[in-house]
């Protein structure tokens, strides 16, 4: 049943859905907390990344359905961990203080930068060190779903900072507080259509993959790849189509007060 395409590909479409509703349920109760507390529920996460390490480094030389799935979940549990760091302010970047406002383009970049740097260098580690694990492994699935995630948020980051038509700030913690101040509020920039084009082109490829495959094992594999490229595609649409996408989380998270950046505020 779960060699199915279509298992596959509802399977990715859930874990990508509660995993991300987990982290920022688990991030929201402790800015309800004292401020340790965002330490806390990282070091408590450490079995999570522990966990996926292990079931990562044992996908490798698993050519089986299961094999395909362990190495997608435990991608997902490498990730989920460094997001949480980030999320939690435990591991962002050097700079934690407000963009003002009218400085040069090359100083408001070096300032985005900081915010992230120890985030993305942590990020950049991981991917290398999951490639070298990986070089002429059996079953590569587990690192290319971290890669497509990888670059995936990259882009996203990028057209964050260059300027889209609607960034959800509702989900931002206490900590990550500064982070709106680096982003810029504009109807298109000139990257998104390439993001949008080189996601568009990965799906078509993973699923030419899937098509020509012969093997339950890669059948599940470059479902699950497709399917996960195909929800990074699907965020990106989002930060310029006018969906209400925050209500996929919004009703698992403690209530807060709304604060969605739109296209009422024009880019300086």
């Amino acid at each position: 049943m779960f060699a199915s395409p279509w298992i596959a590909a509802l399977s990715a479409l859930f874990l990508w859905w509660f995993s991300t509703g987990a982290i920022l349920c688990v991030v929201k109760h402790a800015d309800r907390r004292n401020e340790p507390a965002h330490l806390a529920v990282v070091l408590f996460g450490l079995p999570v990344l522990a966990a996926g390490i292990v079931g990562f480094w044992a996908s490798l030389g698993l050519e089986t359905v299961w094999g395909s799935y362990l190495g997608f979940i435990s991608a997902l549990a490498v990730w989920g961990w460094i997001e949480l760091a980030f999320l939690t302010g435990v591991i962002t970047g050097p700079n934690t203080m407000d963009c003002p406002d009218d400085i040069p383009e090359w100083q408001r970049f070096i300032r985005a930068w900081g915010t992230i740097a120890y985030h993305e260098m942590l990020l950049i580690a991981a991917l290398l060190a999951m490639a070298w694990a990986a070089y002429d492994a059996a079953n590569g699935f587990g690192f290319w779903t971290f890669a497509v995630l990888f670059f995936a948020r990259i882009s996203a980051k990028l057209n964050l900072y260059l300027g889209v038509r609607k960034i959800n700030t509702e989900f931002l913690p206490k900590p990550l507080g500064h982070l709106p101040s680096h982003f810029r509020i504009a109807r298109l920039n000139w990257l998104f259509p390439i993001s949008v084009t080189g996601l568009t082109f990965a799906v078509a490829c993973w699923l030419e993959r899937l098509y020509s495959a012969s093997t339950a094992h890669d059948i599940a594999g470059f479902a699950l790849l497709s399917a996960i490229t195909a929800l990074a595609l699907f965020e990106h649409w989002l930060m310029v189509l006018p969906l209400p996408d925050e209500k996929l989380w919004q009703w698992m998270l403690p209530k807060t007060n709304k604060n969605t950046l739109t296209t009422q505020r024009t880019a300086q």
